[in-house]
């Protein structure tokens, strides 16, 4: 009886201990994601008021472009160097990445009006803490569907460049109903997958893939707000 109870008493604290790495991780990996947010936010707000700032990025294509360029490649460095990463360079590299995309969606509050910006936001929030719940608790992988979502997110960004060269009203609504599927459903396979990830990541590389995490969420957040504000939001007169 006495061996028994010993065998549950570790279980119990092995359980425990278990629950205490995973609720960690996914810790760092929102705390990380919502300081992005906040970054983004404070950079485009203060980007939007001042006019001088907007011209200069509107009007001069090579440097738009050039940030577009620079984001991307910030995104690679972290996804793909994230085991050799110091955890310190890679929260580096995600802020300025926040902070870059911050001034490229400066454009996008002066084209909608707030009231369109501030629906887009709400609703984006409730949607992501219900699909990253969802997949935080689900018992079934999702992996099936985070495949999908991938081949999902391929056609959108396929018909994305179809489309810069091809305006069609009836593309682009396509492409947004089709991008806010794809990006529910990306949120809710990477809830589970850096739920799995806390399991089987251990020590201070941990802060860089917890960064990495961040990454992740704060492209479906940013993404998915972008499809509901093209989809719902009204433009300034």
């Amino acid at each position: 009886m006495a061996d028994f109870e010993s065998l549950r008493s570790a279980q119990m604290a092995s359980g425990v201990a278990v629950d205490e790495r995973v609720t960690s991780f996914l810790r760092r990996v929102y705390g990380w994601m919502f300081v992005g947010l906040g970054i983004t936010a404070v950079v485009a707000m203060a980007m939007a008021s001042s006019p001088a700032m907007v011209r200069t990025l509107a009007g001069n294509p090579i440097l738009f472009f050039g940030l577009i360029f620079a984001q991307l490649g910030l995104v690679w460095s972290v996804s793909s160097r994230v085991g050799t990463l110091a955890p310190g360079t890679a929260a580096g590299l995600f802020l300025l990445y926040s902070a870059l995309t911050g001034v490229t969606f400066s454009l996008i509050l002066l084209a909608y009006t707030g009231a369109s910006i501030a629906m887009a936001f709400f609703t984006t929030a409730g949607m992501f803490g219900a699909l990253a719940l969802y997949g935080s608790t689900a018992r079934r992988s999702l992996a099936g569907l985070g495949q999908f979502a991938f081949m999902g997110l391929v056609g959108v960004i396929l018909a994305s460049i179809v489309g810069f060269f091809w305006h069609s009203e009836t593309l682009q609504l396509v492409i947004t109903l089709v991008g806010v599927i794809v990006f529910t459903c990306l949120t809710a396979y990477d809830a589970q997958r850096l739920k799995a990830m806390a399991l089987q990541v251990d020590g201070p590389q941990a802060g860089s893939y917890a960064v990495s995490g961040a990454l992740s969420l704060y492209l479906n957040f940013i993404n998915l707000f972008l499809m509901i504000l093209r989809l719902l939001g009204g433009r300034r007169s």
